[in-house]
């Protein structure tokens, strides 16, 4: 048991070794995106200064997986050159990239079945192809990713993708998927979200082409990478020059017909006008791109189909009436992915309150590490070939077989979990993840075996989100401070309650979580008995909530 000192220096007991019984990780059975579910599974509480079509079968040529020595932490997950041997990805690179695409449940509709000819091996058509996000947050989320994916396995193919950000129409609001009308934000507030996000789209496929190159993905040409923002060409255009120009090729009929608007027009509430005509302004989007820039594709959520066929529509018609004499008119394509839903069949997004972010700032690697390592088994196999690269002949042939030979180990979660932090956080990201989740709850089948330093786990922990940062020279009176201060100054929590979770024995400090003794309120703090190496507290609060702070 720990206690400290009193006024002078009591000694404790040796913090050098491991304790292998420290309590694993809870596993859940459902898959949530909630903020508030993920501080409950994640079970690490932040800072105060913290923000806030079925699968092919290609296991024929699996290139058999050679069994090594793993790192010493991660004694039964598999290492990446298990399972990204080159000739691995073959059989994917030999089908056209629809149906791939299919194969991994990226597709859930297509607007021409030419698709899987113009996208075979042997086609030299290149794509342009976009997908477009709104401004309604400032951060990306995983809903956000299945057709960010589909982008990024085209680019990995030679193709050419855009991020497009609704910096104007996101001021309407998408009335697709959704019950409600969007809440409406503040031009500024709008105009910082387009600048973060346009950013994130491009971080995350620069990211996504190094995790390819990382995981041996034979790479047929790097595409580019661009970013646009609709209200670059939306702010010169007025109403009526837009109504007298397009007007009379828009039909009412047709917008009328789209599910997402009658669906609406029956709910009590109804539909306001400016959701009803973004549509309108999604397909000019689409005709500007097509028009100026070449784009002749565009991706998004089958919630999107309407918009995206309107946009087809829309080209079409502006083409016969613009188009030259002679010049024959050109194809435009749409795909939609399916939604990332929730077991009750709920979109994933912000305004939804269920989101996981992708922007560290919201959603720490290690809550996503966490996150997907909770994925139920009945899900993991279709997340590993929606949200990896990793070849289909190895998820089918080598890892769901390893996986259902003994679920309870959840091989499948743990790559799933870091397959999915380095794609998004970068490469080497994942495996800290898993490093930090084995130190702080070591299993039977995961022990932690790793020679322990303060510098070593701070290294691991500074991506993690959990790591908190204090100067012993902001700290007052450091030679006469409460143990119980310090520990309500990390926890934010009041001192009463801090020294209530001591008395009833819910603090634990140190590598080997030894319970921390202080009923009198009486032990001061001492770097030299409670720190690691003199410069790092660990402290457990409870069976599982972790705070880790670096004193410098």
């Amino acid at each position: 048991m720990l206690r400290g000192r009193i006024g002078v220096f009591v000694q404790c007991r040796s913090l050098s070794r491991l304790r292998a019984t420290a309590r694993p990780v809870s596993f859940g059975k459902s898959l949530r995106f909630n903020s508030s579910t993920i501080k409950s599974d994640v079970n690490i509480e932040q800072s105060k200064n913290s923000a806030s079509q079925p699968a092919s079968s290609n296991t024929e040529k699996i290139e058999a997986p050679v069994e090594e020595d793993t790192p010493d932490t991660i004694t039964i997950v598999p290492a990446l050159k298990e399972l990204t041997g080159s000739a691995n990805y073959q059989p994917d690179l030999d089908m056209p990239l629809v149906g791939h695409l299919q194969s991994r449940y990226l597709v859930e509709s297509i607007t021409d079945d030419a698709l899987f000819d113009l996208t075979s091996p042997e086609s030299t058509k290149k794509f342009k192809l976009y997908c477009g996000a709104d401004p309604t947050a400032e951060s990306l989320h995983l809903g956000n990713l299945l057709p960010l994916m589909v982008l990024l396995h085209f680019n990995l193919r030679g193709h050419d993708v855009v991020g497009l950000v609704g910096g104007a129409t996101g001021a309407v609001g998408d009335p697709s998927g959704r019950t409600t009308e969007r809440s409406q934000i503040e031009d500024k507030e709008r105009e910082d979200n387009v600048s973060k996000i346009q950013k994130q789209l491009v971080t995350f496929l620069e990211n996504g082409v190094a995790y390819a190159k990382s995981r041996n993905y034979p790479i047929a040409g790097e595409g580019r990478i661009l970013t646009a923002n609709n209200a670059s060409w939306w702010s010169s255009i007025g109403m009526l020059e837009f109504l007298a120009k397009y007007g009379r090729h828009i039909r009412v009929s047709s917008m009328l017909a789209r599910d997402s608007i009658q669906s609406r027009l029956k709910d009590q509430h109804g539909l306001g006008f400016n959701e009803f005509t973004y549509q309108i302004l999604q397909a000019y989007d689409f005709w500007h791109m097509f028009r100026e820039d070449g784009v002749n594709m565009q991706i998004g959520g089958n919630d999107q189909w309407g918009n995206i066929t309107a946009g087809i529509d829309l080209i079409s018609r502006l083409q016969r009436h613009f188009g030259k004499e002679g010049v024959e008119p050109q194809s435009a394509y749409g795909m939609t992915v399916p939604l990332l839903t929730s077991p009750t069949g709920e979109k994933f997004g912000k305004s939804a309150g269920n989101a996981v972010f992708i922007d560290e700032k919201y959603t720490t690697p290690y809550q996503m590490y966490q996150y997907f390592i909770n994925s139920p088994d009945d899900m993991v196999a279709k997340l590993l070939k929606t949200l990896t690269l990793l070849p289909l002949s190895i998820i089918d042939g080598y890892i769901l077989p390893k996986h259902e030979s003994d679920p309870g180990l959840r091989i499948a979660q743990r790559i799933l979990a870091r397959e999915v932090v380095d794609l998004i956080h970068g490469e080497g990201v994942g495996e800290e993840m898993a490093y930090i989740t084995s130190f702080l709850f070591p299993t039977p089948d995961q022990p932690f075996n790793d020679t322990v330093s303060a510098d070593r786990l701070i290294q691991n922990f500074r991506r993690s989100g959990i790591l908190v940062n204090l100067k012993f020279s902001e700290i007052e009176n450091i030679d006469d401070l409460r143990m119980s201060s310090l520990l309500a100054q990390i926890t934010n929590k009041s001192r009463r309650e801090v020294k209530q979770l001591i008395k009833s024995g819910g603090i634990y400090m140190g590598l080997e979580r030894d319970q921390f003794e202080d009923p009198e309120d009486v032990v001061l703090f001492d770097r030299d008995n409670h720190l690691i190496d003199g410069k790092l507290l660990l402290v457990r609060v409870g069976k599982q909530n972790y705070y880790v702070v670096e004193f410098s």
